[in-house]
């Protein structure tokens, strides 16, 4: 009931904008018509205002019944299909002519003639929308759909609100976010000893457990901790509709050798191409017999994760290769009976139990750190309430008696304890009717017999317990894969796109959706998996059993349509309004496809194949979100297509085989997100700048440095924000003062600078603009020059950009800037070809909010300067670099790359606040003064292929020194491929 009320709530908001800007406007209409508009202006006005009191009601514990459920279903498909209307009016009537005089008077003319069938056949339908908002209002009354009970809103008096978002802010900004199993340790090191030890047959440890016990985490720990002692290693999921296809070929991308995109000749292809695009279209033979050829002499380490069924692993199972070198296979399952089937020969099973009371009570994930910046909440910590015993009224016993009947009724179910923990720490913990309620709406049997049912109890609870929008967009993650790494911005700027997310406190679209994001984050309802260099949260991941319960709650919803995923889900019997491919059964989908009411998609998302999609299903005008990110089966005639889609405010074709875009795409005049990352386009069209709306442009491939040509039409979309991948170099159409235009943009990435030297006009324009735009809202700049000298006329910048978070230059640095120390705000550094010694790291040292430092020697075809630099380094640093004692207050992530890295020397309380270290190398020289970072958690060592044994003795080193450090830091090591 809780999703039907904020899906309709959603809806509405969004409609009721257009409705009243609709009614501002002066079109023509047929006679009559506004008076229709306003009527149904103020009914659903009407409608929205008891949504709101119906949901207040839900959240002071009101329940509704099976009527009122219908009806607000009613009222969310009519404000769908008026909002439907609305949108196509907009564009079938385009700009009624405005003005006086003759002229105007004559184009007004020719206006209503010529838009005469529109108008009639929009009033027809507008009169329709009408008589249905109004049957709707009057249903409510007719079969009984009454208003809550008036004691409601004094229940919702008494139970604690959460904090506003403006006080909510995610935890602390962090680089290490692992999550290691509770109370596993000892069966971790038996069994991975056991699976390294072997050298004969394969061995394979089958992990049995309910769903979020913790299956993955151990196995994930386990393929940390002894993966890199196997020649080669692969992780994969296989779930309950197994795709030996598809799993196939994931184990394939990540066995093989890492090879550098290169650029494809004039062959056909369309651009870029890696070695994991060109097994994508590989039959199943193909990749068992590559698969068996990669590993029959390698020594593997393979984790299948979360297997169904005796025949599923029987599929999977004679897909492997066999060898007699011991390799190791961990499986994961909730089934005893999977298990014996694995564990048949030789093997062992290990039974998942839940975690005692004691464990329960001092899981590490259930602490909440909060921003020092912000204003604190009452943290969880081992489960005690952030206050005194004696700055409360309420008995400490009592605090007590109820902390231990929540956690007991976890019933030691780890994804239970972080959950409820995150539910518990949105709110003033000091209050003790806050921590009732939580327990009483704990009726849970978890305690006593793990079950599904109690699961789903936990998780509508705290889902219950968000806001209207934010339950839209946590339900919308289920739009991605099982096991999907979630963008943040991809994310965001979907939700932006979608209507979610609206202007409030006043902050703009992209802070709100920040705070949302960070919501949902610090609930623990999805964890991270990857983290920024700025520490924020870059990237997401949803547990397997919270995405199986918002994928049902979606679809039975009508909210978000699922084909070809993980689980079966219904065909919707009305209108699809969101629909997402998967890839996992292609056959499936388009089955299902060909049974459905696709003409009011708003939001069409496809992984991998668009050859699912019938050809006509891309022709819908109303589409406001497209994301073919990966796609790699799209052709001119389906581009063509995409740009009749009027209404889009959202489109990504990252890693798409293209290499032009169509000069339609400047009618899509409410475009919002462009992005074309990945790509072969090189060159926007003219229409390009017809697109006034646009505020994120995504361009260029940074590992290749192909770039977007920046052209005086780029420059014409001055609501810019973001630009990034571009190119700058000497032609006519490159006139660099329109870059002034671009007063807006936060964030500039130039990949790549051609042919303009010292003298030429394009240098000093260049040099002009970034001194411009840094007075107004530039937040993050990179450039990369290519060596074309243009960094050294930035040390000489008259008006630095003062302002900036981030900085990336990328280019023979002799030294850096003598302007960088008056960077006050700079939060991330990098700089890549820089002369490097003890003398900069003093200098930058001294930035107060620098948060992480990045340095690269490392330029594919540029090895001459390469060489030179590292001669200079080690010249003028004696061969050895000193990180200095004292500054760098706030660095949390140091990172080092150069085939050959000279001798790394940590000094006594330098970087007292470093997290992890990375260190990414040929030939190591060796580090010394680990022992000297107090707040190490991490080192990570990417190694050449082509190391040396020089170069493993000095790794063996460092794991000597970080396994005495107190912290007990992580050491994590893979290989690259050069």
């Amino acid at each position: 009931m809780e999703l039907a009320v904020g899906a309709s709530q959603s809806a509405m908001s969004a409609l009721l904008g257009k409705l009243g800007s609709l009614l501002a406007q002066e079109y023509t209409l047929i006679s009559g018509v506004r008076s229709e508009i306003q009527y149904m202006n103020d009914e659903l006005a009407s409608m929205h205002a008891f949504l709101r009191k119906l949901e207040r009601a839900a959240a002071a514990g009101a329940a509704h019944d099976e009527q009122t459920k219908d009806w607000t279903e009613q009222v969310r498909d009519v404000a769908y299909d008026i909002e439907d209307c609305v949108d196509d009016f907009a564009h079938r009537l385009g700009h009624q002519p405005r003005g006086e005089g003759l002229l105007v008077n004559l184009r007004r003319a020719w206006y209503a003639m010529t838009t005469l069938w529109s108008r009639r056949d929009i009033a027809a339908k507008i009169i329709d929308l009408k008589n249905r908002a109004q049957e709707v209002g009057e249903r409510r009354t007719r079969y009984g759909v009454q208003d809550p009970k008036h004691d409601f809103e004094r229940k919702a008096s008494r139970t604690p609100r959460p904090y506003p978002t403006d006080r909510l802010q995610s935890s602390n900004p962090r680089l290490v976010g692992m999550t290691k199993p509770v109370g596993q340790e000892e069966a971790i090191s038996t069994h991975g000893r056991w699976l390294v030890e072997g050298r004969a047959d394969q061995r394979i440890l089958a992990i049995v457990g309910f769903g979020g016990l913790g299956k993955t985490t151990m196995a994930l720990e386990m393929q940390r901790r002894f993966g890199e002692k196997f020649d080669a290693r692969a992780s994969v999921q296989a779930s309950q509709k197994l795709n030996r296809t598809s799993l196939l070929r994931d184990i394939l991308k990540q066995v093989l050798p890492q090879q550098e995109p290169e650029r494809k000749g004039d062959t056909g292809g369309t651009g870029l191409e890696s070695r994991a695009d060109e097994i994508q279209g590989w039959s199943e033979e193909q990749l068992k017999k590559k698969l068996q050829k990669q590993l029959e002499h390698k020594r593997y380490f393979l984790l299948v994760d979360d297997v169904w069924s005796v025949s599923s692993w029987t599929n999977i199972w004679e897909s492997f290769p066999k060898n007699k070198i011991g390799s190791a296979i961990v499986v994961t399952t909730r089934f005893k009976s999977v298990a014996n089937a694995c564990c048949q020969q030789e093997g062992r099973i290990h039974m998942l139990k839940s975690l005692s009371y004691k464990e329960s009570e001092t899981s590490p994930r259930t602490s909440r750190r909060m921003n020092s910046k912000t204003r604190r909440r009452p943290k969880i910590t081992k489960w005690s309430p952030k206050i005194s015993k004696g700055s409360s009224k309420t008995p400490w016993g009592e605090f007590t008696r109820i902390k231990e009947d929540i956690i007991r009724s976890c019933g030691g179910l780890p994804l239970a304890i972080v959950i409820v923990a995150g539910l518990l720490a949105q709110r003033d913990l000091s209050n003790v009717s806050h921590w009732k309620t939580v327990k009483e709406s704990l009726n849970s049997e978890l305690d006593k017999n793990l079950t599904p049912e109690g699961v789903t109890q936990i998780l509508n609870l705290c889902y219950n317990d968000l806001p209207a929008d934010q339950k839209n967009c946590l339900l919308y993650l289920s739009i991605f894969p099982k096991g999907c790494s979630i963008k943040r911005r991809r994310l965001t700027r979907r939700w932006i796109a979608e209507g979610f997310i609206v202007e409030k406190d006043g902050k703009t679209v992209e802070e709100v959706a920040d705070d949302t994001f960070n919501e949902i984050i610090s609930r623990n309802i999805v964890r991270p998996v990857e983290h920024s260099s700025n520490g924020n949260v870059k990237a997401c991941q949803v547990h397997d059993m919270i995405l199986e319960y918002i994928v049902f709650k979606s679809s039975e919803e009508n909210f978000i349509t699922v084909v070809g995923g993980h689980w079966l889900t219904p065909t919707p019997s009305n209108k699809v309004r969101r629909l997402s491919l998967h890839n996992s059964n292609p056959e499936d989908a388009r089955d299902r496809i060909g049974n459905m009411n696709l003409s009011h998609v708003r939001s069409l998302t496809v992984f991998d194949n668009l050859s699912q999609m019938p050809s006509y299903s891309l022709k819908s005008g109303i589409l406001q979100v497209l994301d073919l990110e990966g796609c790699k089966s799209l052709n001119k005639n389906q581009l063509d297509k995409i740009c009749k889609m009027f209404h889009l405010k959202y489109l990504s074709l990252r890693r798409a085989y293209i290499k032009k875009l169509p000069e339609e795409i400047g009618k899509l005049q409410y475009l919002e997100t462009l992005d074309i990352r990945e790509t072969d386009v090189t060159k926007l069209p003219l229409s390009i700048g017809q697109l006034q709306k646009m505020v994120h442009l995504l361009g260029g491939n940074k590992s290749t440095r192909l770039a977007l040509r920046f052209t005086e039409v780029i420059a014409k979309m001055t609501a810019l924000q973001t630009l990034t991948g571009i190119e700058i170099s000497k032609g006519p159409t490159q006139d660099l003062g329109s870059i002034h235009n671009l007063t807006k943009l936060k964030k500039l990435s130039i990949f790549n600078l051609r042919d303009i030297d010292a003298s030429s006009q394009k240098h000093g324009d260049l040099l002009s603009a970034i001194e411009y735009l840094s007075g107004f809202s530039l937040k993050s700049l990179a450039i990369d020059d290519g060596f074309t000298g243009f960094l050294d006329s930035v040390k000489e910048l008259s008006t630095p950009p003062k302002y900036l978070h981030s900085l990336e230059l990328s280019g023979k640095l002799t030294c850096v800037p003598g302007w960088i120390e008056e960077l006050k705000t700079l939060e991330n550094l990098t700089l890549s070809l820089t002369s490097l010694g003890t003398d900069t790291l003093r200098v930058l040292s001294k930035l107060p909010l620098l948060f992480s430092l990045t340095f690269s020697v490392n330029a594919k075809g540029q090895e001459r300067n390469v060489v030179e630099i590292l001669h200079e380094n080690t010249t003028v640093s004696g061969g050895k670099i000193f990180v200095p004692a004292g500054g760098f207050e706030n660095l949390k992530l140091l990172r080092f790359s150069a085939p050959v890295m000279p001798l790394l020397s940590f000094l006594e309380t330098a970087t007292k606040e470093l997290q992890r270290l990375e260190l990414q190398f040929r030939l190591l020289e060796g580090v010394y003064g680990l022992e000297n970072l107090k707040s190490l958690q991490q080192v990570h060592l990417r190694v050449s292929q082509q190391h040396s044994e020089a170069t493993k003795v000095k790794i063996s080193d460092i794991r000597t020194s970080v396994s005495v450090h107190p912290n007990k830091p992580t050491v994590v090591a893979d290989e690259y491929y050069e």
